[in-house]
């Protein structure tokens, strides 16, 4: 089987001062991978530039086998770390608004995974809490029939009861056709749904592999992996 994603020496300098080095790595159809380290470690500008909102220094990628921009771009669905809606806009608009700019956009989809999240379609982006928020972009993130799905801090700063909900979308929504990367430092809320691991610090890829893999072969969890990694880091 053909990898979904695969990236080459992938490189990203800041003026002088390198954001990547040399990431190297492949990820299969129906994976689900952590992209895991500190702050800092250069986990979004990794997933700015397979979204194609950022330019690499050097290097190359490619997604279902294309590395041309607007193909990446297409295949691409991209759940950032920020609020990117209008405080105007009701959940009902912003999933109007997705409609019209992706054709790969399932308006079907969207309104039962609303649902799913209980929030209402008539409120306003401007009244909602954060965790709210969170799950509104992971709604209309996973209404797309995209190749990669990439997620940068999706549990980041929302409570228990949003995590869990959160992490039962991304199962909810997991298919062989596609994989997900996840970046986070909260490994053990997402440790359980993880087929593949990616360690990213100062830049470079310091371990990966299979998940499961590395349990057995280091006696602990992704967690315990985490903290014995990273412990300088802190």
């Amino acid at each position: 089987m053909n990898p979904i994603l695969t990236i080459n020496s992938l490189r990203k300098n800041y003026l002088l001062k390198p954001a990547l080095t040399n990431v190297t790595m492949d990820l299969q159809p129906g994976r689900i991978l952590g992209l895991m380290g500190p702050n800092g470690s250069g986990k979004t500008t990794l997933l700015k530039i397979l979204s194609g909102l950022l330019q690499p220094s050097g290097g190359t990628f490619s997604i279902d086998g294309s590395s041309n921009t607007r193909d990446i771009k297409a295949a691409v669905s991209f759940l950032a770390d920020r609020n990117t809606l209008y405080a105007w806009m009701k959940a009902e608009d912003a999933i109007l608004y997705y409609a019209d700019f992706f054709q790969d956009f399932d308006k079907a989809k969207a309104y039962e995974m609303l649902t799913f999240m209980k929030l209402e379609k008539g409120q306003r982006v401007k009244t909602m809490s954060k965790g709210m928020l969170e799950k509104l972009h992971l709604v209309l993130a996973f209404s797309r029939n995209a190749k990669v799905f990439l997620m940068d801090e999706p549990l980041a700063g929302v409570d228990p009861v949003a995590r869990e909900k959160i992490v039962s979308t991304i199962i909810k929504t997991w298919s062989e056709n596609s994989s997900i990367i996840i970046s986070t430092h909260l490994v053990t809320d997402i440790e359980p749904i993880l087929n593949d691991i990616a360690f990213l610090n100062k830049g470079e890829i310091i371990l990966s592999g299979d998940a499961e893999d590395l349990r057995v072969s280091r006696g602990k969890s992704i967690h315990q992996i985490y903290l014995d990694v990273f412990a300088e880091s802190f």
